[in-house]
């Protein structure tokens, strides 16, 4: 019978977007891993940049941890498997500390994971103290860990906000605003890890000074109970998945890769930019990411492109999730105005826009069954294809996302999490229809 296990846990938060949870988090994860601790961290609702950089500073797969999306149980039974090899969990919280119906307030509590909230002290002082006991006692019930504060100016003002807390909150230390700590962001969040040379550089920076900002130790231990263990159906025994994975195209969740394996399918990588020819599979996928940064290089690539014609001509299943969808149309226009053709499966084109288009959780309710995902894009698509079926946004925000298919192809801008509904991405991605 599973027991119980316990692990020093804390999730990181802040009163607002952009205040550096990232940043903070990484750092703290760097800085626990080079004192000899192994640390596992995780990203609470969609994302796919952040846990780029927090797997480069903690040394080990992130994974997501939500509500809805990943749901109670999933999120419980992560948890008390990282609880089994780790010294130490983190839990960067998504949007302010309450926003969003579930919120990182929600997760914190039903897992009865401590926050840590960062707070940027840009031009504060003594109300950095007001703002800090604000997010402490908000919600009666929610376990409160402590304050962290970023982008201070010196080492007076970090003692000014110090010494500004009340009511016993603990001081976790501060970052300094300094340029060499903070993570560089362009559209759609975080610069990808794979494209910061020094990315190291700054994680070890950031860790460095935050450890020399107060002093370093484990919060307490955090009890996860047992989870229902359920073992994945063989639903895609020896079924070779191709797996669009580059500079352009990056947005997988590691659950889902571990789930398509876990079903029975072989996973191989290409680049849509770099590789001369579409490996031999049986089924596609092509992830989001940043098809725009490089449309120019997709549209030279004809190998892949008439490869990828050839698979969709033999009725093969294939799967293509918001920028993987921007390759099939049969062209792409970047916020500069240059156009690039492309697949040219799905008629219509996409044309990015300088600011957001769309940003929300999404249920859709496909033929093969209800998957759970989000939609987070600055382009805008037209189309003359007829959606199979359009999202549904769980908390009333903008989406609605169209699902068009074509033969076995299926595109949206949504980015699927697969775990939610293992038989109906199974059924996506067998070669014969389930």
């Amino acid at each position: 019978m599973n027991q119980a296990r316990q692990c020093p846990a804390v999730l990181i938060a802040a009163p607002a977007s952009g205040q550096g949870k990232t940043t903070v988090t990484a750092a703290l994860a760097r800085l626990h891993r080079n004192q000899g601790r192994k640390v596992r961290v995780f990203k609470c609702g969609p994302d796919f940049l952040d846990p780029m950089i927090l797997e480069r500073a903690s040394g080990a797969p992130v994974y997501q941890l939500d509500l809805w999306m990943v749901g109670a149980d999933e999120s419980r039974r992560l948890l008390w498997e990282a609880a089994a090899e780790a010294d130490l969990i983190l839990i960067e919280g998504v949007m302010g500390l309450f926003d969003g119906t579930p919120s990182s307030a929600d997760l914190a509590r039903h897992f009865g994971v401590p926050v840590l909230a960062v707070i940027d002290g840009t031009a504060m002082a003594q109300t950095f103290g007001a703002l800090a006991l604000g997010l402490a006692r908000y919600q009666a019930d929610l376990p409160f860990a402590g304050v962290l504060a970023n982008r201070v100016g010196t080492l007076r003002h970090a003692q000014l906000l110090e010494n500004s807390l009340t009511e016993g909150l603990r001081w976790y230390g501060a970052l300094s605003r300094d340029l060499a700590i903070e993570l560089p962001s362009r559209h759609l969040g975080l610069v990808q890890a794979s494209e910061l040379n020094d990315l190291d550089a700054r994680l070890d920076a950031a860790a460095e000074a935050l450890g020399g900002s107060c002093e370093v130790a484990l919060p307490p231990p955090v009890r996860f109970a047992a989870p229902t263990l359920v073992a994945a159906e063989p639903l895609l025994a020896g079924v070779r998945i191709a797996v669009a994975h580059d500079e352009a195209f990056a947005f997988t969740y590691g659950a889902s890769l571990d789930l398509l394996r876990a079903m029975g399918a072989e996973l191989v990588f290409f680049s849509p930019i770099h590789d001369g020819e579409l490996p031999a599979c049986d089924s596609l996928y092509l992830p989001g990411g940043y098809p725009e940064l490089h449309h120019l290089a997709l549209a030279e690539n004809h190998g892949v492109l008439k490869g990828i014609r050839a698979h969709h001509a033999a009725d093969k299943p294939m799967l293509a999730e918001c920028g993987g969808m921007l390759y099939l149309l049969d062209a792409l226009t970047d916020v500069e105005g240059v156009r690039a053709p492309l697949v040219g499966l799905l008629s219509g084109e996409a044309v990015m826009q300088k600011r957001l288009a769309a940003l929300a959780l999404q249920t859709v309710e496909l033929p093969e069954g209800s998957l759970r995902g989000h939609t987070y894009h600055h382009s805008l698509t037209s189309s003359e294809c007829q959606p199979i079926a359009r999202g549904i946004s769980p908390n009333g925000g903008r989406g609605a996302e169209a699902v068009y298919r074509i033969g076995r192809m299926t595109a949206s801008y949504v980015h699927f999490y697969f775990p939610s509904n293992p038989q109906a991405v199974a059924a996506l991605f067998a070669p014969t229809s389930a």
